[in-house]
């Protein structure tokens, strides 16, 4: 023996005839929430932005480089520390 039973309520009705909360305004809050932090952060990935960070003087992609290429000044412009012990 089957038994079928069909309701047509949209969700919002189901909600409240099983006792659910009505999560719309709290869902809007957050959207709202999130579309201001990611128009923020577009302000800071423009390219005007992107470039003034990068080739700031006190910017820290130049210090990056310049600890890249710290090994090996290093190493040509001859670190004698350890000749010297030998001596």
């Amino acid at each position: 023996m089957n038994i079928s039973v069909n309701v047509d309520c949209t969700p919002q009705e189901l909600r409240a005839f099983l006792g659910l909360p009505d999560v719309a305004p709290m869902q809007k809050s957050i959207m709202d929430e999130m579309e201001r932090r990611l128009l923020e952060s577009m302000e800071h990935l423009s390219p005007s932005a992107m470039l003034r960070d990068w080739f700031s003087p006190s910017g820290t992609m130049q210090q990056g480089l310049l600890n890249l290429f710290q090994p090996g000044r290093m190493q040509a412009g001859g670190d004698t520390s350890d000749d010297d012990s030998q001596d």
